[in-house]
């Protein structure tokens, strides 16, 4: 499989597999599959035996840990820096989190055997990916931190920022009660935070869909758990070694 920009979907758009040196690219290349991540799509359920990974290229998968009373909250975000299913290749074969998709798209999945036999090469698959579950790790971290220590207010920030870093354009569609859910809050608190954010101009909101109308005022207001989660994954991915297509 060739890495062609023309085309709408391609691998290179998600970040982990465009960091790839070409003769590992080529040997997962005609196994990926690209497939519809469509919103509320359960990827995993807790649990699950893994057969794929996905590599989301527009979509967005969220994270989940599950109580026993049904309750919710979001422990991480995966959209096109990253691999749904880091449990494979670290040893647990299943997952304890519900992957759902929280902004439909386009990902690709890759068969759990053929990324297995991958990293086990022990070479720079291996190493790009503990790279990158390091940093997701620092999310999960700060995640939590963040829900325990900082407002409502706050932690709607923080998920924004993070949310349209991953996406093309500044709008996203997404229910106040969704967004709860996310975060592990009542609605009524998602409701007044929003509501404060955009009585500051930070955003607009209107039938599910946000608009982010000033980032920067996002990214003043927004507590510090948004720059630690940044600085880490530009700490250990950015300087990955990119190959495009000449």
């Amino acid at each position: 499989m060739s890495r062609p920009h023309a085309l709408q979907h391609n691998p290179n758009q998600n970040h982990l597999l465009a960091a790839m040196l070409d003769d590992d690219f080529a040997r997962l290349a005609p196994h990926l599959e690209q497939v519809p991540m469509l919103l509320g799509d359960v990827i995993y359920d807790s649990g699950d035996k893994i057969h794929h990974v996905y590599f989301p290229t527009t979509a967005i998968v969220s994270l989940h840990y599950l109580l026993e009373n049904g309750g919710s909250s979001e422990i991480a975000g995966v959209g096109n820096e990253g691999i749904v299913g880091v449990s494979l290749f670290m040893g647990g074969g299943s997952t304890p989190s519900r992957a759902v998709v929280q902004t439909g798209g386009i990902g690709f999945r890759l068969k759990a055997q053929v990324l297995m036999d991958e990293f086990n090469r022990s070479g720079p698959v291996m190493r790009l990916l503990l790279r990158y579950t390091q940093a997701l790790i620092t999310q999960m971290s700060q995640t939590a931190v963040c829900n325990r220590h900082h407002s409502v207010e706050q932690q709607l920030c923080r998920w924004l920022l993070l949310t349209m870093d991953r996406l093309p354009n500044r709008e996203l569609t997404m229910t106040q009660e969704l967004i709860a859910n996310m975060l592990g809050v009542r609605r009524e608190g998602v409701t007044e935070a929003a509501g404060r954010l955009q009585a500051r101009g930070f955003i607009s909101y209107r039938r599910g869909h946000i608009t982010v109308q000033d980032r920067a005022g996002l990214e003043g207001h927004v507590c510090e758990c948004y720059g630690v989660v940044k600085k880490e994954f530009g700490r250990l991915l950015s300087d990955v070694r990119r190959r495009q297509d000449r």
